[in-house]
């Protein structure tokens, strides 16, 4: 089957072309992966007997206007569902930057390890640093900048330099924190997201596009205070795939951590180096283990489903997912449930304001359904 291989190759010209400087869809001779798409995108049309796009530029712009569910794509009904939501774009029409979804299939949906594993990559690097100087307290600390700290200007990045946790990953820290493009500059500042803290795009027809969907699922974006280049000098954000995979999905930890800390509970995060994401322990010494997890699309994650590592021990486990993600695409769990994989058939998808109901309950003597990881309840 080519058609689902097929978004990957879009998704991965779409994102090539807007990390040019330039942002401009370049004349031809296409980039290879530009062209790759292009080529394929005609051959499917074709096959359908549906007028092709007449080259790159209109392909790009179909990527911009027309959603995916559009397109001459020859799936069934399952094959959709894992690929795509009803709506969903690979380029956001008012910003013309790339969605969400779009990496994600750049990420997860070929077979371009590089590609794919960039983020996993990063991790490793940093694990395998702290480890050499057994230092965990290390690893906690570089995950945390990464989740509070998207973008930092030269004051910040001086202030990190002298955190002597840190001294072990300051290398990697260089590498993934580039100077921010100038797309994101308007008047001379760069203006980051008070929700996400990640930089807000200025839009020619006045106002912000923000690039995290949680954000726009609540309005409009609400500026935080800018950083004019004037004063900050150049300005430092940590580069995409990892704002989307580690500190999205970081914020959603933080924030269940906050509520089951609040419960009274005690939370370790991201314990021994990173087996899980929240280690959570009860006053009768029962643990739970949890994964957090912030993906567009429950067909793409229900895919890399796999169990929660043994280790360190637990009695109860599960996958997390934050409510908004569940509230975008019609029957999240659903969906998510029928692309797991036979060996993670066991894995539990729970929505993060369900889990903290559970504990609450758990926490009040209940040892029914509503208190367990794996009970099926009305919630």
């Amino acid at each position: 089957m080519i058609e689902v291989p097929l978004l990957n190759v879009l998704a991965t010209a779409v994102i090539e072309i807007a990390e040019k400087p330039e942002q401009a869809v370049p004349p031809p001779p296409y980039p290879p992966e530009a062209q790759r798409a292009l080529d394929q995108v005609v051959l499917e049309c074709l096959r359908e007997k549906v007028t092709p796009p007449s080259g790159l530029p209109e392909l790009i712009s179909w990527c911009r206007t027309r959603p995916l569910d559009r397109w001459p794509l020859k799936l069934t009904d399952d094959e959709a569902e894992e690929a795509f939501g009803s709506g969903d774009l690979l380029i956001d029409r008012h910003s013309g930057m790339p969605t969400e979804l779009c990496l994600e299939w750049k990420v997860d949906g070929g077979k371009d390890s590089a590609a794919r594993q960039y983020d996993r990559r990063t991790i490793a690097v940093a694990l395998q640093a702290c480890r050499a100087v057994d230092s965990p307290e290390s690893y906690t600390r570089f995950r945390r900048v990464l989740v509070d700290q998207p973008v930092l200007t030269r004051a910040d990045w001086s202030e990190l330099a002298g955190d002597l946790y840190l001294y072990p990953v300051k290398p990697l820290l260089e590498a993934i924190y580039p100077t921010a493009p100038d797309h994101y500059l308007s008047d001379g500042c760069y203006t980051p997201c008070e929700r996400c803290r990640t930089l807000l795009v200025p839009l020619t027809h006045g106002g912000w596009w923000c690039e995290r969907d949680q954000c726009r699922q609540q309005g409009p974006p609400t500026p935080g205070r800018p950083l004019p280049i004037s004063v900050t000098g150049e300005v430092l954000q940590l580069r995409r795939p990892l704002r989307q995979f580690v500190t999205g999905p970081g914020r959603a930890e933080v924030g269940l951590e906050d509520a089951l800390r609040d419960l009274g509970l005690a939370v370790e995060m991201w314990p021994a180096y990173d087996a899980y994401d929240l280690r959570v322990t009860f006053p009768d010494g029962h643990v739970w283990a949890i994964d957090v997890k912030d993906r567009v699309h429950p067909g793409l994650l229900g895919r890399k489903a796999s169990p929660v590592p043994q280790t360190p021990p637990y009695n109860e486990a599960c996958w997390v997912v934050p409510r908004y993600r569940v509230q975008g695409h019609h029957d999240y769990l659903g969906a998510f449930r029928r692309a797991c994989p036979a060996s993670a058939r066991g894995l539990h998808l729970l929505v993060d304001d369900d889990l903290v109901r559970r504990a609450r309950a758990r926490l009040r003597g209940g040892r029914g359904p509503e208190a367990r990881l794996d009970g099926e309840f009305d919630a």
